[in-house]
C-alpha cells in the first residue's frame, strides 16, 4: 500500500535527518592573532637539550608506505645502538644527538611517532603500525555502509577517514601543543600545496604563513596530509589566514629578494621566498588543499636545503651570528626508493595504460630526488671550496670578488649520509628491498628485513664512518642478528 503524502514527508524528513548526522565535517584549524616567535612548535622554542651545541643531526626519511616507516625505524634503531664521546666527556647515544627529523608520507609516521613517544616507540611502533594491515582497515573504512555518508561530504573524505584511524591506531589524537614540552628532536612533516607545488611544513614557523596555531593540530592529520596520494586519497583541507596576524619575513630573505645582490645563493631560496608569498595571500587563497608530500619532496630535502642556502643568504646581509657556532651538520638521506624489475623493453607490446601512468607519476618524483641529494653534495663541495679558498694566504687582505662570496659561507664541515637500497652493501639483499611495494602492509618478514638493512647501510657508509672518526669513535658498533631473508 502506497504511502500517503502526510506519512511519506515526515519519513523522508527523518531519513535525511539521519542522513545529515551520519555526514562529517573537517577539522577547522585555527587563527592565530599575532605571530610569536618565541612561542609555537618551532626549532627555537624545544626545551633546553644536553647534547653538542656545535653539531646539527638531521636525519630525513622519504615516502614510500610501510617500507619508508619500516626503513627509517631501522636507521632510529641504529643510532640508539651507537655511541659515541660527546664534548663533555660522556658517552651517549647518538640518537640522543639527533636535532631535526623530516618526513615525508610513510616515513613522516616514523617521525612524527618517536616524537610523540621516545624511547617508547621502540616498545611498541612493530605491533601498532609496521606489522599491521593498516591498508586493510583503510579500505574496510571505505566499503563499511556506515561511513558512505561522511565520504559523500563536499568536506571530509577519505583522507580525513584515514586520519581517524591513524588516531586510533597510533597518535591517540595527540596534537603539536604536545610535542611542545617534548625532548628530543624538532620533529617536521611536510606536505604539498596542490594548488602551487609549494612544500608545507608542519611546524609553526611555517604555519606562520598561513596564520594559523599549529599546536592544535592533531599529529594524525599531520600523518595523513603528508601520505595524501592523490587519486589514492583526498586533499586534506586548512583554512587559510594569511596575511591577518603580522606575520615579518626572516633576515635571509632581504639577500634573497633584492635583485641587486649578485652574491645571492642558488635559485632554491628564491623560490621558496615566492612560495611563502603565495601563502600569504589569505584573501585570494582562504583554503588550502594538501596531498602527499612527495609531490613536492619525496626525501624530506628541501627544508635541509633551504635552511642550509638561508644560511648562507643570513651571513651576507651580516645576520649569521648563531650559526657560526656550528662545526658540524649531518644529514642522513633515508631513501626508500625501490626500483622493481620490469621486461617492459622485452616486448613489442608497450606497456598497459595504468601502468604507464604509475611509472609517469613516479619517474619526475625520483629523478627530483635524485636531483636533492646531488644539490646537496654540490653544496658541500662549494662550501669546502670556499673554506680553503678563504684559508689560501694568495688572498688574504685582497679585494677578490671570488673572496667576497667566500666569505658568506659558513665554517662547517657537512657530512651527507646515504642511506638508500643502493647503498646496501648485502647485494643478495637488493633485489629483494627493491620489489616491496609502496603500500601499508607488508610482511613481518619484510618489515625486519628493512630495518636490518638500514642499520648495516648506516654503518657501511664512509660519511658516517668518517664522522665517527671526527667525534673519537674507532668501533662501528656491532649489527643485531640479521633476519632471514624474506621472499614474496
Amino acid at each position: 500500500m502506497p504511502l500517503s503524502p502526510h506519512r511519506f514527508l515526515p519519513l523522508l524528513a527523518a531519513v535525511i535527518g539521519l542522513l545529515l548526522d551520519g555526514c562529517a565535517s573537517r577539522p577547522i584549524n585555527p587563527p592565530l592573532p599575532q605571530v610569536d616567535k618565541k612561542a609555537g612548535y618551532r626549532y627555537v622554542t624545544r626545551p633546553p637539550r644536553d647534547n653538542a651545541a656545535d653539531a646539527l643531526i638531521v636525519l630525513a626519511f622519504s615516502g614510500g608506505g610501510t617500507r619508508a616507516a619500516a626503513f627509517s625505524y631501522g636507521v632510529l634503531e641504529e643510532l640508539r645502538r651507537t655511541e659515541i664521546v660527546n664534548a663533555a666527556g660522556r658517552k651517549v647515544r647518538l640518537l640522543d644527538e639527533v636535532d631535526v627529523i623530516t618526513g615525508v608520507s610513510g616515513g613522516s609516521f616514523t617521525a612524527l611517532a618517536y616524537g610523540l613517544y621516545g624511547e617508547k616507540l621502540f616498545d611498541e611502533y612493530e605491533k601498532r603500525f609496521l606489522k599491521r594491515n593498516v591498508q586493510g582497515e583503510l579500505i574496510g573504512r571505505f566499503f563499511a555502509p556506515k561511513n558512505w555518508t561522511s565520504l559523500w561530504s563536499d568536506n571530509w573524505g577519505r583522507s580525513e577517514m584515514a586520519a581517524d584511524l591513524y588516531n586510533e591506531i597510533l597518535f591517540e589524537n595527540a596534537t603539536f601543543g604536545d610535542l611542545l614540552n617534548k625532548p628530543g628532536p624538532l620533529i617536521l612533516a611536510t606536505a604539498t600545496d596542490i594548488s602551487t607545488g609549494s612544500r608545507l611544513g608542519f611546524t609553526q614557523d611555517d604555519f606562520d604563513l598561513i596564520c594559523s596555531d599549529l599546536g592544535k593540530v592533531e599529529l594524525a592529520r599531520a600523518a595523513a596530509s603528508s601520505s595524501a596520494v592523490p587519486l589514492v586519497l583526498s586533499p586534506v583541507t586548512f583554512n587559510n589566514y594569511g596575511g591577518t596576524c603580522g606575520y615579518r619575513a626572516p633576515s635571509w630573505v632581504a639577500a634573497v629578494a633584492d635583485p641587486a645582490n649578485r652574491a645571492r645563493p642558488a635559485g632554491r631560496a628564491l623560490q621558496r621566498y615566492k612560495e611563502m608569498q603565495a601563502f600569504l595571500d589569505g584573501a585570494n587563497r582562504p583554503y588550502l588543499h594538501l596531498v602527499d608530500g612527495g609531490v613536492s619532496d619525496n626525501l624530506g630535502m628541501r627544508a635541509v636545503l633551504e635552511a642550509l642556502e638561508s644560511w648562507e643568504a643570513a651571513r651576507g646581509v651580516g645576520r649569521g651570528a648563531s650559526i657560526d657556532a656550528y662545526r658540524r651538520v649531518v644529514v642522513f638521506v633515508v631513501n626508500s626508493l625501490s626500483q622493481p624489475k620490469q621486461n617492459w623493453d622485452r616486448s613489442e607490446r608497450p606497456p598497459g595504460d595504468i601502468a604507464i601512468l604509475i611509472k609517469a607519476a613516479g619517474v619526475p618524483i625520483d629523478r627530483y630526488s635524485y636531483e636533492a641529494v646531488e644539490l646537496l653534495k654540490d653544496l658541500i663541495a662549494r662550501w669546502q671550496t670556499a673554506r680553503a679558498l678563504r684559508s689560501a694566504s694568495a688572498f688574504a687582505g685582497g679585494n677578490n670578488p671570488a673572496l667576497a662570496r667566500a666569505s658568506n659561507v659558513p665554517d662547517i664541515d657537512v657530512y651527507a649520509i646515504d642511506v638508500s637500497f643502493a647503498a646496501d652493501p648485502e647485494a643478495a639483499d637488493r633485489d629483494v628491498l627493491n620489489d616491496l611495494p609502496t603500500s601499508f602492509v607488508l610482511a613481518d618478514a619484510e618489515v625486519d628485513l628493512l630495518r636490518a638493512s638500514a642499520g648495516r647501510t648506516v654503518r657501511a657508509s664512509p660519511d658516517f664512518q668518517r664522522l665517527l672518526r671526527d667525534v673519537g669513535v674507532s668501533v662501528v658498533p656491532k649489527p643485531l642478528a640479521a633476519p632471514a631473508p624474506a621472499s614474496r
